[in-house]
């Protein structure tokens, strides 16, 4: 039975893990942490898990909870866990961050981007990037993973196959996301009331994203030297989804069966990444629910750029699913184990 304690239980990300865990036979969740709602019982905040479990919530206390859980999921504002965890914490259990606190290396470029000082970057040299099928082997072995962002999974899958190869100019990448509300968290802001959302779209953080240091990194380590990219991600009025497009100019002339064979030679043994057939184009609603990411591109001769396409779930792949995914790497289980579900439609 693995031990679980997450941190933040009643943000959507936080509560999609509780979901996704209480369908688990191998798994007690031994601490539901909300500072929010201490004392109240978790089903009372979120009914649709009434009847399995009558567990209250606890304050954020991380020492404590290193005692009993054998794994902690932070799914916390950035900056939390960086100030709680220790070597202590780290000597006693296993900490999966869904916060950017560990995924940047440059802790300049940490706080530069999102306006705080670290707290302990001594722990970001040996913090792993948890996205599965680019570092499983680094995973399997760590203390402390950095979940990725929800943005940066779905970019980084859609177009790391090309940069890898070298097919195309990472420098010239441009990638324009849209997602569902549900990535701007549950805590009442202006800008995600219903009338300021619905029936509109609106790009945000443009050229000021806090996940663009995040996608250059990870494609700089693909490349082999440092990348800059453009990123604009915009809202959506939808519940969940992200959907990617980038664009990039080809290095040289390729076929639409070769790019094909580049994709399902990094992804034809994935899991969760789905590589779409030539001509078809990835759908947030084929995604919904699940852990999958869909993948798909387009080779465009007329101006010697392809299109490289992508959806996920930001609740599952994006947020808590792929956390659920490293959990099962730290403890040696089937990486899909408990992450089956097929997406939801309609």
């Amino acid at each position: 039975m693995i031990k679980v304690g997450i941190i933040g239980a009643t943000g959507y990300a936080g509560a999609e893990l509780v979901r996704l865990l209480l369908q688990r036979e191998d798994v007690e969740i031994v601490w539901y942490g909300s500072r929010s709602y201490v004392g109240q019982d978790f089903a009372s905040v979120y009914r649709n898990v009434v009847h399995l479990t009558d567990e209250p919530c606890k304050d954020d206390d991380m020492a404590t909870l290193a005692e009993i859980a054998d794994v902690i999921f932070t799914a916390t504002p950035q900056g939390f866990c960086a100030s709680q965890v220790t070597e202590e914490i780290l000597s006693k259990t296993k900490i999966i961050d869904l916060s950017a606190d560990f995924r940047i290396k440059d802790v300049n470029v940490y706080e530069k981007w999102y306006k705080i000082s670290h707290a302990s970057p001594q722990f970001i040299p040996e913090a792993v990037y948890g996205l599965p099928e680019i570092n499983r082997d680094k995973i399997k072995n760590a203390r402390l993973i950095a979940n990725p962002g929800c943005y940066p999974t779905c970019s980084f899958l859609s177009v790391y196959p090309m940069v890898k190869e070298g097919l195309v100019d990472p420098n010239t990448l441009i990638i324009d996301a849209k997602s569902g509300t549900s990535g701007a968290g549950r805590s009442a802001k202006v800008d995600s009331l219903y009338c300021e959302v619905n029936e509109s779209m609106k790009p945000y953080g443009v050229a000021t994203h806090r996940h663009t240091p995040e996608i250059e990194e990870q494609l700089s380590y693909a490349a082999g030297k440092p990348v800059t990219i453009s990123f604009t991600p915009h809202l959506v009025p939808m519940n969940r989804g992200i959907l990617a497009t980038a664009y990039a100019t080809l290095t040289k002339p390729v076929t639409t069966e070769e790019v094909k064979a580049v994709y399902d030679k990094y992804y034809g043994n994935e899991y969760f990444v789905r590589v779409l057939k030539p001509g078809e184009v990835p759908q947030t609603r084929w995604v919904e629910g699940s852990n999958f990411a869909d993948v798909a591109f387009k080779i465009d001769e007329r101006t010697n750029r392809i299109v490289m396409m992508g959806a996920i779930d930001n609740m599952v792949k994006g947020a808590a699913g792929q956390a659920m995914q490293n959990m099962n790497l730290l403890f040696g289980l089937p990486e899909n184990t408990g992450l089956k579900q097929i997406p939801v439609f309609p």
